[in-house]
């Protein structure tokens, strides 16, 4: 019997088994049972991963398999990249769970439910090779995103963001419904490599360019890109920390994932000759994404609300990557994804320790309470290193990657990009660090009462703490110790890049999904360049150094806010009103978000 299919039946089954019993089931079985099951999923997809190294494949519900090159069955089509993103998926719930464990003072089998729902879908999201169950599988995904940004459902703002999160992504789905319609119209398909074969050799018509328009506007406001951002912030500054870890660690990166597996798989045969011009036009919203950001990341004093926006500004370079359409930038992007995410979800969760203890996630309110608990602050001191790419770190060399194809792609300004991205991120988190752990800087400007409420939100127990269990900080510190070692395991990332040349191949996709038949581009071998290391040192010395004004210069910061930089802080000042917490602002920007990819697709791509 093949195991291919149990990553989605296996957590599926047990959120349904952990829903009915709810009532009866104590805690310690709810908590051992879901990160039990969460770890077998761990194990079967690293299963499936080791097969897909040596041979992706294709496995056909029910044996219906296809008979020339034509399918009418549904199938989940399992390379190294998708098996690889279901392991890591799989791999932050495990940790996720874990952290929950004595996290929550109180909570039943529905949150441990929905946390195995959430890993059905996203398992099932990186491992279906069927354009329909995509959706699918985006929908379930979204749909139990939103119960659990809602999950503290007695406050009215985990509501608010929970319907924003819902009616934003709702109106993405719909647009990426209408774009599955008119492909399948198109070619009368719903399998990603026969539609891909079937739109092969023929132009790019316009019925293509807006179908791909409608999906990429959908997987993009997934991805959390600017203009399609809105509901990020909303979202994880009022979900529980441990659905945040998932949230940033992986569910936004999907997003992403799924622009390249729908471009490699499905429009790379009719788009290939206006490839310069789709490079362009992805380039151009990763760039803007990463560099709004960033910068917005650095002006926040909430501290969850910093993250969210230092994830967006990641998804911008992520989208940098995946936009040179190339497969050293899909390799960078991969290598990076990874780093990021295990950074990420540490970050979250030792931001969750100063919420359990504390009950504020207010920057200035927390001024110098950090110094109860040195371990974690040397943990956020290196988990900002390790944002900023420091070097040998796994981030490091996904963003050496994404350097040199930027530098092969014609694009010499975007390492340019990936640095100042990396410098204010980072920056922010050691500004944060430094001021709540070491009590340095000033203490609270006045000048943002509205901030400063918001950041006194509820805390996610129903006690004061003045401990912190040993689990909650040696989890965190795992995956810091991880992203910071994992780069440097030999074979480890040539291997993704081996696997990266092997998913941006699109006819070896239609031909071991369709046939059965595969074959291994081939993959240059990759060395680090001295300007790697510039860069890298150039980000880590501009994190410093911004994390140093941010403390240290409040002069120096009102001075060049009155001075030089004053039309880019009223542009800074006017986009932070746009996030104004109202669904129909952010629906207004969506349209217009839409409406620019649309526009420059038709006028450069037909």
């Amino acid at each position: 019997m093949s195991i291919t299919a149990l990553p989605v039946v296996v957590p599926l089954v047990s959120a349904a088994v952990l829903t009915g019993a709810r009532r009866w089931s104590p805690r310690l079985v709810n908590d051992a049972g879901a990160t039990a099951v969460s770890l077998a999923v761990v194990v079967l997809c690293t299963l499936l991963l080791v097969r897909s190294l040596h041979h992706p494949f294709a496995y056909w519900m029910g044996g219906w398999r296809p008979k020339h090159m034509v399918s009418i069955g549904i199938a989940l089509s399992v390379d190294s990249i998708g098996a690889g993103l279901a392991t890591f998926a799989a791999v932050l719930v495990t940790a996720s769970l874990i952290y929950s464990w004595r996290y929550f003072d109180s909570i039943d089998g529905l949150f441990h439910a929905l946390m195995l729902l959430f890993l059905a879908a996203m398992a099932g999201f990186s491992l279906t090779g069927d354009l329909f169950n995509l959706i699918v599988f985006f929908e379930l995904m979204g749909a139990v995103a939103y119960a659990l940004t809602a999950y503290q459902i007695e406050s009215r703002g985990p509501i608010q963001g929970a319907i924003n999160f819902a009616i934003s992504n709702s109106v993405a789905a719909y647009a990426m419904f209408l774009g599955v319609g008119l492909l399948y119209a198109r070619t009368g398909a719903l399998n990603m490599a026969q539609i891909g074969a079937a739109l092969d050799g023929h132009r790019a018509d316009p019925l293509v360019i807006v179908a791909m328009v409608l999906l990429f506007a959908g997987f993009l406001t997934k991805a959390a890109a600017i203009p399609l951002h809105f509901w990020l912030a909303d979202a994880h500054s009022v979900a529980p920390t441990p659905v945040c870890v998932l949230f940033s660690g992986v569910m936004v990166e999907l997003g992403v994932y799924a622009i390249a597996r729908l471009y490699w798989t499905i429009f790379a045969g009719p788009l290939g000759p206006h490839a310069v011009s789709l490079r362009a036009i992805l380039i151009g919203f990763g760039a803007v994404t990463a560099l709004g950001g960033a910068i917005m990341c650095f002006t926040q004093r909430h501290v969850k609300r910093l993250l969210a926006f230092s994830t967006i500004s990641h998804v911008g370079v992520f989208l940098c990557g995946v936009g040179l359409l190339s497969g050293a930038g899909l390799a960078g992007t991969a290598v990076y994804i990874v780093g990021h995410g295990l950074d990420k979800a540490a970050l979250f969760m030792m931001v969750g320790i100063l919420l359990h203890r504390f009950g504020s996630l207010d920057e200035f309110d927390l001024r110098g309470k950090g110094r109860a608990l040195p371990l974690v602050g040397v943990l956020f001191g290196a988990a900002g290193l390790v944002l900023a790419a420091f070097p040998l770190t796994t981030g490091f060399f996904g963003k050496s990657l994404l350097e040199a194809a930027a530098i092969d792609g014609h694009y010499p300004w975007l390492p340019a990009v990936f640095v100042i991205s990396s410098a204010l991120t980072g920056g922010a988190v050691l500004r944060v660090g430094g001021r709540v752990f070491l009590g340095w800087g000033r203490g609270d400007p006045g000048d943002d009462s509205g901030a400063r409420e918001a950041s006194r939100e509820p805390d996610e127990e129903t006690e004061s703490r003045d401990r912190t269990p040993p689990s909650m900080v040696v989890v965190p510190a795992v995956l810091v110790a991880a992203t910071a070692a994992l780069g440097v395991i030999p074979g480890l990332v040539p291997g993704i890049e081996r696997a990266a040349y092997g998913f941006g191949d699109h006819a070896a996709y239609i031909g071991w999904v369709l046939r059965g038949s595969a074959r291994f581009p081939a993959v240059p071998h990759t060395h680090l360049a001295a300007y790697d290391y510039v860069y890298a040192a150039g980000a880590v010395a501009g994190a410093v150094a911004m994390a140093a004004v941010g403390l240290f210069g409040p002069g120096v910061r009102v001075t060049l806010a009155r001075g030089a930089l004053a039309p880019l802080t009223g542009a800074v000042n006017g986009f932070r009103d746009l996030h104004s917490g109202h669904i129909g602002d952010y629906i207004a920007w969506w349209t217009v978000g839409a409406a620019v990819l649309g526009a420059a697709s038709l006028l450069l791509l037909t």
